[in-house]
């Protein structure tokens, strides 16, 4: 079944007319959410902690920031766009003692409503938009009038207008200019979880460290494994985010489109498949969240040994040198 897809037509900023919209966090997408809501003439409030890089940067963005309460009181649609292990907290004790009727709770991730860390009063509208791309991009689309696509879903529809708010706040930041696909928040959480484990980010690194470790202990220097294994893998990221799977075969020397579809499966097995389905279901089932909030309630103890251990690999310090001999990558 299509995907049910929505876009400018579909949405009418009537539906923010005479709202406060308060953004509750300045991270990444809490900054260009509130700048987009700004200039699309929305009236906007903002919080954030005293004191942190994130408050500076507000003040410098032009806003009279306020505390999570102060803004929570003030607005008619609260967006909490504070990172998830926190986002429960911040909401039991400065947003849902200001709650009232017909107010809005709005989120870009589904972690906490569909694990049930925040559970909001039957009597407001709970809906998301979540941008498919980080803030700066979110920002930069928005300016050059193309918007980013976007996910919408609907949890709670209190008022009857809850849709119609959750478009109203999507063509606001411009994301019905590209396409608003709608989803469900088990979708979207699930999805999400799923993908940063298996592939984008537990996947990936694992794969990068595997190819270091198999070359290095081979005898190959360092410093050419990592151009190998993780420098270049830019480059195919990049084909195939602009081109997708067959646009990169088509990109790339048919000595590595060989290598790709004759050796790939020999990394990607049907065991690896088969773990992927188990780490879908840890996310399913919800084991994965209360792991995680069970982690982030006791201090971090397992996360923070392993970030010292994985800080402790050596491609690690063999990256760090060979970053420094391009000047024009960002970062370290």
């Amino acid at each position: 079944m299509p995907a049910q897809m929505y876009y400018d037509d579909d949405a009418d900023l009537a539906y923010l007319e005479g709202k406060t919209i308060a953004i509750i966090g300045y991270g990444i997408q809490g900054g260009a959410q509130a700048l987009c809501l700004r200039d699309s003439g929305c009236d906007v409030l903002v919080a954030e902690l005293e004191g942190t890089p994130n408050y500076e940067r507000a003040v410098a963005d032009g806003w009279d920031v306020l505390t999570a309460e102060q803004a929570a009181s003030r607005a008619d649609i609260v967006q909490i766009l504070t990172q998830d292990h926190v986002q429960a907290l911040v909401y039991k004790n400065t947003i849902e003692p200001n709650l009232i009727a017909g107010n809005a709770l709005v989120f870009s991730h589904g972690f906490n409503i569909h694990y049930g860390q925040i559970v909001p009063p039957p009597d407001v509208d709970v809906f998301m938009i979540a941008p498919k791309g980080p803030g700066a991009l979110v920002r930069e689309c928005y300016v050059t009038d193309i918007g980013v696509p976007s996910l919408v879903a609907v949890f709670q529809d209190a008022t009857g207008n809850a849709m119609q708010l959750a478009l109203a706040y999507a063509k606001a930041i411009k994301a019905t200019k590209a396409g608003v696909i709608e989803t469900t928040f088990a979708e979207e959480t699930e999805t999400d979880l799923f993908g940063e484990q298996a592939v984008l980010c537990g996947g990936v690194t694992e794969l990068i460290k595997a190819g270091f470790d198999t070359l290095t202990e081979a005898g190959y220097q360092p410093e050419i494994a990592y151009f190998e294994v993780c420098h270049e893998l830019k480059l195919i990221m990049d084909l195939i985010y602009n081109k997708g799977i067959s646009g990169m075969r088509s990109g790339v020397s048919d000595t590595a489109t060989y290598g790709d579809i004759t050796r790939g499966k020999r990394i990607i097995t049907d065991q690896t498949r088969a773990e992927m389905k188990k780490m879908l279901r840890e996310v399913q089932d919800g084991s994965f969240a209360k792991e995680w909030i069970l982690e982030n309630q006791t201090g971090r103890p397992c996360y923070n040994a392993l970030m010292r251990e994985e800080a402790g690999h050596p491609i690690n310090e063999v990256g760090k040198k060979l970053r420094a001999m391009m000047p024009w990558l960002e970062g370290e």
